[in-house]
């Protein structure tokens, strides 16, 4: 196992390659910043291009793992790690024994969690060479009974209580009753809250790649189908965007008639300077990485050994995090993707 250290990459602390050749592994780690705790972030897998198209990726996630975890008031820091492969043909027990062992490397700078291209089984392998790994334990459920380590349902009802205070900002309500809402992408997170919003009361509009998640939540929610290239310009009152990211874009944001975007989907806005397009048009942007901070939370919570109740409490914080975000833009009349940039550095360079 061939391992090759580099510092000081763009405002990284630490970066690290790994390349097994017994088991095929090609993997990097970035830790961006600790100063708040050991950098915590899942662990992708992805069929790249190229190492430097890897390298990108794995150092914009890491960047934004800091931001997201200050926001959401942790005790952790930022980082990421890629493993270079296809997920579907690439991936084997060899690998992913391969990967935990690389993590020994680090001695816990670095905590992975799952990600794109990996499940709570493939951490689980992972477990058995490192302890440096998170999301794995069963635990209770927001409904009741036990779910496996997988923390979408947090992402989901965490984004939800960022919908509630956006509406609460926005069109001084504190229901959802009859608002009508869009949602893109209906995967593990997306359909979560779809359950969230229609049990709160709001009428659905939905899209997915996938038709039988759509037909569900047609049948279960009362949701009503509109094709991916319409969603954005339906007459609703909150756009929520739950697939990929850089939605928001010279193209999108002039279509939309929504008052409200939040959603759970990651780097939602192609560049920053669209932050400020939204704001111009009146439509509030929930910054995606404070709202959808309940993944991350849940699995600090795990690592604590934290209790259902102390979850659901911080979960329901995003609440508050995101009404004092949205009173600091208005005061200072500044986009609120800058002003959760300011405030994640507030808190990790002076903590």
């Amino acid at each position: 196992m061939e391992i090759v250290e580099r510092n000081n990459i763009s405002e990284h602390e630490q970066v690290v390659f790994c390349h097994d050749p017994a088991s095929g592994l090609k993997a990097i780690v970035a830790i961006h910043n600790t100063s708040r705790g050991a950098a915590l972030g899942g662990c992708r897998m992805w069929s790249y291009a190229s190492e430097d198209e890897a390298l990108e990726d794995v150092l914009r996630l890491s960047r934004g793992m800091t931001y997201k975890s200050a926001m959401a008031g942790l005790d952790l820091g930022g980082g990421k790690s890629v493993i270079i492969g296809d997920p579907h043909t690439d991936k084997s027990e060899q690998l992913l024994r391969a990967m935990g062992r690389f993590l020994n490397h680090l001695h816990g700078d670095y905590i992975a969690a799952e990600d794109s291209g990996t499940s709570v089984a493939d951490l689980k392998v992972m477990a058995e060479e490192t302890p440096y790994v998170s999301g794995i334990t069963e635990k209770p459920s927001l409904t009741g009974g036990l779910r496996n380590g997988d923390p979408s349902p947090s992402t989901a009802f965490g984004t939800f209580q960022g919908i509630r205070a956006a509406v609460k900002h926005q069109l001084q309500r504190d229901d959802l009753k009859g608002l009508k809402v869009a949602v893109q992408g209906l995967g593990n997170v997306g359909y979560r809250l779809a359950e969230h919003l229609a049990e709160a009361g709001a009428r659905l509009l939905v899209c997915d790649i996938n038709p039988q998640q759509v037909e569900s939540a047609i049948n279960k929610l009362g949701a009503t189908a509109v094709s991916p290239e319409e969603i954005f310009a339906q007459e609703v009152d909150i756009f929520a965007p739950c697939a990929l990211g850089a939605v928001l874009n010279d193209q999108s944001i002039p279509q939309l008639k929504a008052s409200i975007v939040a959603g759970a989907a990651n780097n939602q806005l192609a560049e920053e300077r669209h932050g400020l397009a939204l704001l111009q048009r009146g439509i509030l942007y929930a910054p995606d990485y404070v709202i959808n901070a309940g993944g991350i939370i849940d699995i600090a919570c795990e690592r604590q050994g934290l209790d259902e109740l102390h979850l659901n409490h911080q979960l329901c914080g995003i609440y508050q995090t995101l009404l004092d975000l949205f009173a600091r833009s208005t005061r200072e009349e500044r986009p609120t993707n800058i002003i959760a940039n300011l405030m994640a550095e507030e808190r990790f360079t002076t903590h």
